[in-house]
This record gives structure tokens, C-alpha cells and sequence, in this order.
């Protein structure tokens, strides 16, 4: 059985993206490769953030919770980020 991690990656403009991979390194290399349709025109991509030691169902929970939190105090709150006031 293979272990998921959330993820969160930011581009230079301060944009994130988050999502649930069982290879991190191997799925960002993929966002900064253009394989990935959303995020292929918005790089380069760096992770910030991640969570790992999980099944796939059990990713996706956290994965949910902090897209809804559209970028904003919660995901913060979540994750102990803090906001890019520049952007990088």
C-alpha cells in the first residue's frame, strides 16, 4: 500500500496549489515540466508544505480542507505558513 503526502507548492507570483501525490518530488518535477494542465503555464513551482505517512482516502481529507480555505487565514492557520506579502 502506498503512502500519500499533502502537498502545497507556491510559484514566484505567491499563487499555491495544492494536492496529494505518493512521489512529492516526482509531481512537482511534473508541474514544473508542464505535465500538469493547470499549473503548466504558472510556474516554476517550489514546495512550501507537506504532510505525509498517509493512505490515499485519508490524504484526501486534509487536501479538501485546505482548498476550501481558498488561500486564506485558515490555510494559514492549518498548515503554520505565513502569508507571502511579496509575493516570493
Amino acid at each position: 500500500m502506498s503512502e500519500y503526502s499533502v502537498y502545497i507548492v507556491r510559484n514566484p507570483n505567491g499563487r499555491l496549489y495544492i494536492g496529494v501525490s505518493d512521489d512529492v518530488a516526482r509531481r512537482i518535477r511534473q508541474h514544473n515540466d508542464g505535465e500538469s494542465t493547470w499549473t503548466s503555464t504558472r510556474g516554476p513551482w517550489a514546495l512550501i508544505w507537506s504532510k505525509g505517512g498517509m493512505d490515499l482516502s485519508a490524504a484526501r481529507k486534509p487536501e479538501n480542507l485546505l482548498k476550501r480555505q481558498k488561500g486564506g487565514a485558515g490555510l494559514y492557520r492549518l498548515t503554520g505558513l505565513q502569508p507571502s506579502s511579496s509575493g516570493s
